[in-house]
């Protein structure tokens, strides 16, 4: 961002997640509206991002209707990650006012489901509040204060979700389940061996749902992943995870050439 001319301000306060980051943006620009726009890029905040965002990401989910029409695909299910919910709600788009196929969102089940091990809203975790602007499903203490979040993906430890996907959520159109941590992580390994693949821990998320779901379809019935980013960003992540001892002693050669 910063070689296309940008300038990024890191947040160091609170949990340091996207919460915290949307905390500090609504206060620059609170004190500055006169000469700066506040943006968000996810479908969560107030009218009209969530509109925008589904709009924007679509193109994803009509690409996915052309492509598999075109391979005469039978599509029993797409599948999702879902932090904010900006490439679920684009990738489901096209098909959301039909009956098929079955729209599966993933939420973060990180460590597992005690008040900050995780971040799944839906099934009865979330409480209606008004965060950010926006009214929608978050996870509140009793006090109505927002919880504490963990998911190894920085992407999907967000309190809260887009409204028109808890909406979706609660009439029943899209299902929502979780994949923890480790479910992830083995995806990642899974999909680098099988399809050349390196997911990004949010979409492997949903590559993890996406091998427990195979299990209830046949060999010439699709499912389709939507693969929102690829694992390169996450590297400092994974590395660690995966190799930790070569990764300190490649990190320790390339401090001690930097001196």
């Amino acid at each position: 961002m910063e070689r296309f001319g940008a300038e990024v301000v890191p947040v160091r306060t609170g949990s340091r997640t996207l919460k915290d980051a949307i905390n500090e943006a609504l206060r620059d620009w609170a004190s500055s509206f006169e000469h700066t726009h506040y943006l968000i890029g996810s479908a969560l905040g107030p009218s009209p991002y969530p509109d925008m965002a589904r709009e924007f990401q679509s193109v994803v989910g009509r690409e996915v209707r052309e492509q598999a029409s075109a391979r005469g695909l039978e599509v029993k299910a797409l599948i999702a990650c879902v932090g904010g919910g900006s490439n679920a709600i684009g990738f489901f788009a096209p098909f959301l006012d039909e009956a098929a196929p079955r729209l599966v969102g993933v939420e973060a089940g990180g460590r597992g489901f005690s008040p900050g091990d995780h971040a799944a809203r839906m099934g009865g975790r979330g409480k209606p509040g008004i965060v950010h602007g926006y009214k929608s499903l978050f996870l509140l203490d009793e006090d109505g204060q927002v919880q504490p979040t963990h998911s190894i993906s920085a992407g999907l430890d967000y309190p809260g979700i887009g409204p028109q996907l808890a909406h979706l959520g609660t009439t029943g159109r899209i299902e929502f389940t979780t994949a923890s941590d480790e479910e992830a992580l083995d995806a990642v390994k899974f999909f680098a061996r099988q399809e050349g693949l390196i997911f990004a821990l949010e979409s492997a998320h949903a590559g993890a749902a996406a091998r427990r779901l195979a299990r209830e379809y046949g060999r010439d019935e699709a499912l389709i992943v939507n693969m929102s980013g690829r694992g390169d960003k996450d590297i400092f992540i994974l590395a660690p995870r995966l190799d930790r001892d070569n990764w300190c002693d490649f990190l320790s050669r390339e401090a001690k050439g930097l001196r």
